[in-house]
């Protein structure tokens, strides 16, 4: 008989992948992205283990060992952490947590920690101080689960669990094997390129080059070199041959960003590249085959372009064969927690910080407000946050003023942004926030050192 997991996650990408890839072993695997949804499915049904990452959108891992111990289930819990620090190691297993293991989840270590608490051999220990290890444990007797590769399982990507999310996701999944090119819509922010990696990953190409061009940023007179490369000689300043974008993305995809930015005369060269399949460098009299899955994206409404003569309609035809629209981060409500949580790993990684999550205002706040900058806004908004943080939470303070604004508005004092006396105590407040680091509350109250430095001669704060 088959033992029963419960993965707790709320990476949506890594929970189907460790299912996918448990179930293999032999294991049934259900999932659940947040503490709230594996509490239903414990009152449900029984489970022989559960997987569960340390911090959730809701509460954490170690909430739910409490609850479960509250409740009187006596399941097995391995803790999987992003930090493998001495501290939540310690407090997961002083909450009853069978072990703990750290991502990148190396699979054979996975599957040894599976199997001892499942045969109840596993010896809960506090990792040895610096080595962020755990003692081995006997090994079990029985049945002995046997891993097929040590590849690490990647945590990197994240999709959502919102409609809005799963709809984009479906697409993705059905477009991404077949050869057609794809066009991705959407405002600055919202994840194009991370959409044309996915894309990538799930194709038939994905060992192949995935080669990205930002069409915004690309001189016109420099552009055809960008594209198809050139030789040495060709034009003032080509020093050395130059292997255009085309033939480095050979067999792969080429990802084409802001796409509707070209000018009318590269549209012209693009087209004759992709309806041809070939592609001459600058100053070069042979020409070279190359194979290429493209993938565009734009913000702009290239539709009006064609009709204001800005963009060729058999070009957009051509780049066009199935349209992806990316949902601005407010439409994915049940998301933004999500997103928050996991670009607070990436910032606790990039800044060598242990924060574990944002207090209960702060998560209102982050709920709240409107993301005019979507997945971009918000990711330099928790970079900075996680920063600043005085404490293992990232607190509304923290958050700047954008955000502090309309949680503010909603109480009974109002502020007005031009409020000399309301502006005056945001400052001192984020003076305080930062121990009276001038640089650090410019940050904080989203403004430069010049400008604090004039306010702060303005109120006379000394």
């Amino acid at each position: 008989m088959s033992h029963s997991i419960l993965i707790v996650e709320d990476d949506l990408t890594f929970s189907t992948m460790l299912k996918t890839w448990l179930g293999k072993k032999g294991f049934s695997v259900d999932t659940a992205s947040s503490n709230a949804r594996a509490r239903k499915q414990l009152d449900a049904q029984s489970y022989d283990l559960i997987l569960s990452d340390l911090r959730l959108p809701d509460q954490d891992g170690i909430f739910l060992l409490s609850w479960m111990k509250e409740q009187g289930y006596n399941i097995p819990l391995i803790i999987m952490t992003g930090y493998a620090d001495i501290q939540s190691a310690v407090q997961a297993i002083k909450h009853g947590a069978s072990d703990y293991i750290s991502k990148p989840v190396q699979p054979d270590e996975l599957l040894k920690k599976i199997d001892e608490a499942l045969q109840g051999k596993a010896l809960p220990t506090a990792p040895q101080a610096g080595t962020g290890k755990t003692p081995s444990a006997p090994k079990a007797s029985g049945r002995k689960i046997v891993p097929h590769s040590t590849t690490v399982l990647p945590s990197n990507f994240l999709e959502g669990e919102s409609e809005a999310a799963r709809q984009l996701y479906n697409y993705v999944g059905l477009v991404a094997p077949t050869p057609m090119s794809v066009l991705i819509n959407g405002a600055s922010g919202t994840g194009k390129e991370y959409v044309a990696h996915r894309i990538h990953q799930l194709s038939k190409r994905a060992d192949k080059p995935f080669i990205a061009i930002d069409c915004g940023s690309i001189p016109k007179e420099l552009a055809a070199s960008e594209f198809f490369g050139h030789v040495k000689g060709s034009f003032t300043g080509a020093l050395n041959d130059k292997t255009g974008a085309f033939v480095e993305a050979n067999g792969g995809t080429l990802f084409l960003d802001e796409i509707g930015n070209l000018s009318y005369e590269v549209q012209i060269q693009l087209l004759r590249a992709l309806q041809e399949r070939r592609i001459r460098p600058v100053g070069s009299s042979k020409e070279i085959e190359v194979d290429v899955r493209l993938i565009s994206a734009t913000n702009e409404n290239l539709q009006q372009a064609i009709e204001k003569g800005n963009f060729r309609e058999d070009l957009y035809h051509r780049i066009n064969e199935f349209t992806l629209r990316m949902p601005a981060l407010k439409e994915r409500q049940e998301d933004i927690l999500l997103f928050a949580n996991f670009f607070l790993d990436q910032a606790n990684r990039e800044l060598d910080r242990r924060l574990t999550g944002f207090d209960a205002a702060a998560s209102q706040a982050l709920q709240t407000y409107s993301w005019p900058g979507n997945l971009r806004q918000l990711k330099n908004i928790v970079k900075r946050a996680t920063l600043l943080a005085q404490s293992n939470f990232i607190t509304l303070a923290e958050l700047g003023y954008e955000l502090q604004e309309p949680v503010r508005s909603a109480g009974t004092q109002t502020f007005s942004l031009h409020d000399e006396a309301a502006e005056k105590k945001r400052i001192l407040e984020a003076l305080k926030q930062t121990g009276n680091n001038k640089s650090k509350a410019a940050v904080l109250l989203g403004i430069d050192r010049k400008t604090l430095y004039n306010k702060l001669k303005l109120y006379d704060i000394q």
